[in-house]
């Protein structure tokens, strides 16, 4: 909260590298404050918060702090700001605040302000499939077959609650079973009874769309425009009707929520406007309550997009035809060269197109092409709908007035990252907050070309400082990438070890990763499931490997878990387990775990290795997914651009490709 007295430490938090990793931030800001932003007012922060009596008070210059929030974000990207008031007074679960429904956070990307102990659940229903005739002159969005849609998928999302309760119920029935006293037990157990509880009590859904962008180029309009935006809101317009009529029609068949309470939403904005456009469809909900306490959000569907082949969420498309540069293998010499790099790798170019934009081209009657020359594509682009409507160009203040337009027919809230060039000046992110706040958006988040890693590096030269100064007292060497890793040590007798699988070709393997304090230490790999392989249980993921010598003193490396009935199991020999050639690449990459390479160069290692690349499915990719899982989260992928919106703003998250651009998410 902006409230909290330590509020500006948070704002600046990320601006130092490695301080908050793994998590998006964000500012909970309110509507008082905002007024004195305006105003030129002083601001009183206090602790605790919402207190009456607070032992902590700070009056602050409201313009200052503001100016940092906006600083930072164009410097960093975040924080973002969640206009708070905005979406307690617009919520509709907050009718119910006393009965434990009142939002406290939001879910990751933030488009579900949640309550404690419930849960986000998402479905997105493709909007390009509703466009009749796209990219004609007879195009027109069928809004009879969506709302049928919007109906059963409302219907699909209440199903899965129900699915939901099964696992629920699994879990409870698991640990009630348990062999611990109920002391050990009641923690956890009291969780999944407040989840099951919670789910129930108002069955809380989130269905929402992707494929705005396309959805608004094939109808033959512009995004950015005040036209498309009026599609926009017409279309969403039409989809609350529909999944609330669904939700309603479901009260009368299964019942309502367990709380529905119409006299207590009968003021909250969004039921009012939702009264006054269908007067009819909340008359029925008064008479018979309705399935969900709230049913809509609009998520960045990032992964999802990719599967529809279409624009995400209610984004713009980024980029509609570009040019990409494919690495030649050096074995092949009928590819074409088309650039060489400063280390003599070989690039071939070749055009990428959006999938929609082949659409729009093959309904034009234009050749799809992978040779045109830039110069072509820019003409291409500049006589397509998606002209000056894709993340670098539009009007991002009409975007913000769009979500706000949007927002005001979606419960939950919407995950919107307003792309911005890197030669804009902060004054435009103070803008695009200030006018998000006003035209009634939930929340929103800027992301400037290249601010990003331009943070990382400064922040980076500092830590090797401190790093090696640490590293120099503690014994220890800095790595490269700024973390002080151990020497080559004596290898203990026991390691502790994780367990990871992976398919080599058409064969089942395992690798078993020894650590030294949480650290890859050593990996040994074998077959997994095989009469002549490694056989070990696949509820183990964890064990230790034992350096041990047998009667004629040859030393081997085992590897012991606990099973299921609690008892000490062996599997010996797992240097016997290897391929030759696999053993020896193994002791190779050992061999730089041992002596404290970097991750993060260790897999670039072993990807470099001459193995069999033509399939993921080969020992190599395993035993990278084996080590990328420990890679530290943040790390870059340098060199490496997002397959979804191109920009070079890839990081590992717990072994995971992460775009911080656009949300993509890529494991392995």
């Amino acid at each position: 909260s902006i409230k909290h007295p330590d509020s500006e430490r948070f704002i600046d938090a990320k601006l130092e590298q490695g301080k908050i990793t793994g998590a998006n931030v964000s500012v909970k800001i309110d509507d008082d404050f905002m007024r004195c932003v305006e105003s030129g007012e002083v601001y009183r922060r206090q602790f605790p918060v919402w207190s009456d009596k607070p032992e902590v008070s700070i009056d602050t210059d409201a313009r200052a702090l503001w100016g940092k929030i906006v600083y930072n974000a164009w410097k960093s990207a975040e924080p973002g700001v969640l206009f708070w008031d905005t979406i307690t007074r617009e919520s509709v679960p907050d009718c119910y605040a006393d009965l434990g429904f009142q939002t406290v956070s939001t879910n990751p990307c933030g488009e579900i302000p949640l309550c404690p102990y419930d849960s986000c659940r998402l479905l997105a229903v493709n909007l390009y499939s509703y466009v009749k005739n796209p990219f004609t002159d007879h195009a027109e969005f069928d809004y009879e077959l969506f709302a049928g849609h919007i109906a059963k998928a409302q219907r699909i999302m209440d199903d899965i609650i129900d699915l939901e309760m099964e696992k629920i119920d699994t879990i409870i029935g698991k640990i009630e079973r348990d062999h611990e006293t109920s002391e050990v037990k009641e923690t956890e157990l009291n969780l999944w009874k407040k989840i099951r509880a919670k789910t129930l009590k108002g069955r809380r859904t989130g269905l929402g769309t992707t494929a705005e962008g396309d959805m608004i180029a094939a109808l033959g309009l512009r995004y950015g425009t005040a036209e498309a935006t009026q599609m926009s809101v017409n279309v969403h317009r039409a989809l609350a009707v529909a999944a609330f009529g669904s939700s309603v029609q479901m009260a009368k068949e299964r019942g309502a929520f367990e709380v529905y309470d119409a006299e207590r939403e009968r003021n909250n904005p969004y039921i009012s406007r939702l009264r006054d456009f269908a007067p009819e469809l909340v008359a029925e909900m008064e008479k018979h309550g309705r399935r969900n306490i709230a049913c809509l959000t609009i998520a960045p569907t990032g992964t999802t997009s990719l599967m529809t082949r279409t624009s995400s969420g209610i984004e713009p498309v980024f980029m509609p035809v570009y040019k990409r540069r494919r690495k030649i293998n050096a074995n092949d010499v009928e590819t074409r060269v088309d650039y060489v790099d400063e280390s003599g790798d070989k690039f071939e170019e070749y055009v990428v197109y959006h999938p929609k934009f082949i659409d729009w081209m093959r309904v034009n009657g234009i050749e799809v092409r992978d040779d045109y020359s830039q110069a072509e594509i820019d003409s291409l682009v500049a006589r397509s709908p998606y002209y000056k409507a894709t993340a670098n160009d539009i009007d991002w203040l009409e975007k913000v007035r769009m979500q706000g337009a949007v927002q005001k027919w979606v419960d939950h809230s919407i995950s919107v990252t307003i792309n911005l060039p890197a030669d804009v000046d902060v004054d435009l992110v103070n803008r695009l907050y200030l006018e998000a706040w006003k035209a009634g958006c939930k929340g929103c988040t800027i992301y400037r070309d290249g601010c990003r890693s331009g943070v990382l590096i400064a922040a980076e030269n500092e830590k090797k400082k401190k790093d090696a100064s640490k590293a120099e007292k503690d014994g220890l060497e800095p790595s490269s990438d700024s973390v002080a890793q151990p020497l080559m040590l004596k290898r203990p007798m026991e390691l502790e070890a994780d367990v990871v699988r992976f398919q080599n070709n058409k064969e089942k393997w395992i690798a078993f990763v020894g650590l030294v304090d949480g650290r890859p230490y050593e990996i040994f790999t074998g077959l997994a499931d095989d009469e002549d392989g490694i056989f070990c249980p696949k509820s183990v993921s964890k064990g230790k490997i034992i350096k041990a010598v047998d009667d004629k003193g040859s030393k081997r490396y085992d590897f012991q878990f606990i099973n299921k009935r609690g008892l000490k199991t062996t599997i010996e020999g797992l240097s016997d387990k290897f391929n030759p050639e696999y053993w020896n690449y193994a002791k190779l990459i050992s061999g730089v775990l041992r002596y404290g390479m970097p991750i993060d160069q260790v897999v670039k290692l072993v990807n470099g290795l001459e193995l069999n690349s033509h399939s993921i499915n080969t020992w190599k990719m395993g035993v990278e997914r084996a080590l990328k899982k420990y890679l530290p989260s943040g790390t870059p992928a340098n060199g490496q651009k997002c397959p979804h919106c191109g920009q070079e703003t890839l990081i590992y998250q717990e072994g995971c490709l992460i775009c911080t651009s656009c949300g993509n998410s890529r494991c392995g």
